[in-house]
């Protein structure tokens, strides 16, 4: 394990670069992320909980750095390594899995469903609820994801869905508008009418937050309870063409756009 502040003054880089081809040092809680442990935030988390052994040494200095050409890392006792590129996932999400690696219940996971024996760090950007159903990205590298889900930088995603009733334009005008819930006012969302049939109405509703179970929670609000709920799209990425309980890999023009939407929410905030 390396110095933490050597690296400035030798290489006047701040953390890990491609050097010469290969990676030169690099914060440890960075090295997690990309090896996808967990988030950036997540990793440091995991180090100050004493769950990180570099070299055989608990670590839980937060400036402390590995070189990833020499340093052993283990979680838990599992040897983290970083891929030599990084995976990226589209997985259509069937109705009754839970969103998580392991489940104490029993119940079925999303893990089940993706190649995690070929990609050990495999983890999915955020959840879906147990009966919500579409699009769930999933990656190896902890540092796009945590900055899919940073609240200041997240993508639009779009979901439709069954509610319960017959809404009217001013109604949905309500969440158009933002309301307010037990944990805040809701940013405005784009939301139309598809169709209404009966006592249903089928909507489609884009938002830009990611609060736990937001779309029912909104619609619950203005008297429609969801029904049906299915994510059509996350940022420039759709389920469209994939099948329940199947998964793909991105292409690189989506990876490409992907971090160009988290980059493009950055600058809007600034």
């Amino acid at each position: 394990m390396t110095s933490t502040s050597s690296d400035r003054r030798e290489t006047g880089r701040t953390d890990a670069e491609q050097v010469g081809g290969r990676v030169v040092p690099m914060r440890l809680q960075k090295f997690l992320a990309r090896a996808g442990a967990a988030s950036r935030r997540g990793s440091e988390d995991l180090m100050t909980a004493g769950r990180v052994r570099v070299n055989g040494v608990v670590v839980t200095e937060l400036g402390a750095k590995v070189d990833p050409a020499s340093d052993h890392v283990t979680l838990d006792g599992i040897e983290v390594a970083i891929a030599d590129q990084p995976v990226y996932l589209a997985f259509h999400k069937p109705a009754g899995v839970v969103t998580t690696m392991s489940d104490p219940q029993g119940r079925p996971t999303v893990a089940s469903f993706v190649p995690v024996k070929e990609h050990p760090g495999l983890f999915p950007v955020g959840r879906l609820d147990y009966d919500t159903t579409g699009l769930l990205l999933f990656t190896t590298d902890g540092e796009i994801s945590h900055r899919l889900l940073h609240p200041s930088r997240h993508v639009e995603k779009v979901y439709r869905a069954l509610i319960d009733g017959r809404a009217s334009e001013a109604e949905l005008d309500r969440l158009r508008d933002g309301v307010a819930l037990d944990d805040g006012r809701t940013a405005p969302a784009r939301v139309k009418s598809l169709r209404s049939s009966g006592t249903t109405t089928y909507v489609e509703i884009a938002l830009r937050e990611g609060r736990k179970r937001q779309v029912r929670r909104m619609f619950s609000k203005i008297g429609h309870p969801v029904l049906e709920l299915h994510r059509v799209s996350f940022g420039p990425v759709t389920v469209e063409g994939l099948s329940r309980g199947s998964w793909r890999h991105l292409t690189d023009d989506e990876v490409a756009a992907l971090r160009e939407a988290v980059d493009m929410m950055a600058e809007e905030v600034r």
